[in-house]
């Protein structure tokens, strides 16, 4: 029996291996179709961007695919999205989805082109739908939450940031966390979400820097020169930082300091309107009208639509009593602030001597209907009323100046300019309004035709606008 079993299992065998075809002595052994076989060395010309030979192989891999190499196609869909064409790499893309639909990466993709092409509707349902297949990718959270911004509905937006955050901490996702509270004009928890980005990464001169110049906005200025410094440390370069030091040193009236340290800038930056516009200013605050205007409006030129340069362009023109080029700037500025008091009075001032009375009354009266803070509104109104014998009027508009001056008093222990102390002196005593009043505090403009300079302007922290990481190829994928 066993011998029986032993030969069964030899003639089974040799029948077996008489079945297999043999090759002949000398002939290659045949080529089998592999739909990725030179996916690595495409992706080997793509990471070492050599494009136009990478080009070569995916049109070669496609030819002897017949277009089903779904890697050439992705590779090819990114090197179109490099060189701008857009939309042939969003259909590529889309054939990249249809050959493998359960691939998120595909959709990934599909959706940061139509991102890109600005259909952030379209975008945000190939997410969600790239969210289904990969539950866990923090990418994907992230780039759902800049669509949101974009479509301007925070909520969901903050909401998939703080996802993303929950997968995996980035300094991008802080930062459009960060941009969101901004645009919605919350500089506390705009900070508190800064604060928490730099304790994760306490090396990024992009937190540090806008940190501190948030602080710098909000008057808090040990904290943003803190910050600020910091940034300076790591990245001694940093232009952003340097101007903001810059314009702390301004504020507190170091001109010249605050000039060496502009011309860095102006090294690394030379057409930057923030830059020469307060330049400009510290010119203004050494009395160098003339240069302060040409540097203005070089800033200006750089940013025709800041209205603060057009208010500063106005304040300088008031100053050299060039009453028509302030009346013009002014004006312009006012086209784009339109909620802004200071400015009307302004262009009040600017009408007084220009002897349009009716029309400056017109703009005090916007001016005090819309600044509910500032006594030098109402200072200046009440002169002008005086002046034209309006007493009744000046004395009501004098009143109201001085509840203002009892609420900044209450608020604060600074000075008042003295210029507008001995202004408001002069017309109590004329009206013959009880005693003097001892000011505590500035308001930042004195007398009544030529009002004082203003503070430097604040720097605007500058959030990240893009907000999709970086992009390569993912690794060969095997069908």
């Amino acid at each position: 029996m066993a011998e029986e079993r032993l030969q069964r299992r030899t003639q089974f065998t040799a029948s077996a291996e008489s079945q297999k075809p043999r090759l002949k002595k000398g002939c290659p052994a045949p080529e089998f179709p592999i739909l990725e076989k030179q996916n690595w060395l495409i992706h080997l010309h793509y990471i070492r961007k050599d494009y136009e030979a990478c080009k070569a192989v995916i049109k070669e891999q496609l030819q002897e695919t017949q277009g089903l190499c779904e890697y050439a196609i992705y590779v090819q869909a990114l090197i179109f999205r490099l060189e701008g064409n857009i939309q042939e790499s969003l259909e590529l893309f889309q054939t990249c989805a249809v050959l493998s639909p359960q691939c998120a990466d595909n959709l990934k993709q599909v959706a940061r082109s139509l991102f890109l092409l600005g259909k952030h509707k379209a975008a945000t349902e190939v997410y969600n739908e790239a969210a289904k297949l990969n539950q866990k990718d923090w990418e994907i959270c992230h780039n759902l939450g800049v669509c949101y911004i974009y479509l301007k509905q925070f909520t969901k937006a903050q909401d998939q940031l703080h996802n993303a955050l929950q997968l995996n901490k980035h300094d991008l996702t802080y930062i459009m966390l960060g941009k969101i509270h901004l645009l919605e004009g919350d500089l506390d928890k705009a900070i508190e979400i800064y604060k928490k980005a730099v304790e994760f990464s306490p090396e990024n001169t992009e937190l540090l820097t806008t940190l501190g110049l948030l602080y710098l906005q909000l008057g808090i200025y040990q904290k943003a020169f803190e910050h600020l410094g910091n940034a300076l440390t790591y990245d001694p370069t940093n232009y952003k930082a340097i101007l903001a030091a810059g314009s702390m040193m301004q504020t507190h009236g170091d001109f010249d300091v605050a000039l060496t340290k502009y011309r860095v800038v102006a090294c690394a930056v030379p057409e930057s309107p923030p830059l020469w516009n307060n330049i400009g200013m510290c010119f203004f605050g050494k009395k160098k009208y003339v240069a302060a205007i040409s540097c203005l409006k070089r800033a200006n030129y750089l940013a025709p639509f800041d209205w603060k340069i057009l208010y500063n362009l106005g304040l300088v023109h008031l100053t050299m009593q060039q009453y028509a080029s302030a009346f013009h700037f002014l004006s312009a500025a006012i086209n784009f602030q339109p909620k802004m008091g200071e400015l009307y009075m302004l262009l009040a001032v600017a009408l007084t001597n220009l002897e349009d009375t009716e029309n400056a009354k017109r703009a005090y009266a916007e001016a005090v209907r819309l600044d509910k803070c500032n006594p030098l509104v109402n200072l200046n109104y009440a002169v002008l009323l005086y002046n034209q014998g309006e007493k009744q009027g000046a004395l009501a508009q004098y009143q109201e100046m001085e509840k203002k001056v009892n609420l900044l008093k209450d608020s604060s222990s600074l000075e008042f300019d003295s210029e507008m102390v001995e202004m408001a002196q002069k017309l109590g005593a004329a009206l013959q309004v009880g005693e003097a009043l001892v000011w505590t505090k500035p308001v930042g403009a004195g007398g009544t035709s030529q009002p004082t300079k203003p503070p430097p302007l604040p720097l605007e922290p500058e959030p990240a606008v893009e907000a999709s990481p970086a992009e390569a190829p993912s690794q060969i994928r095997e069908k």
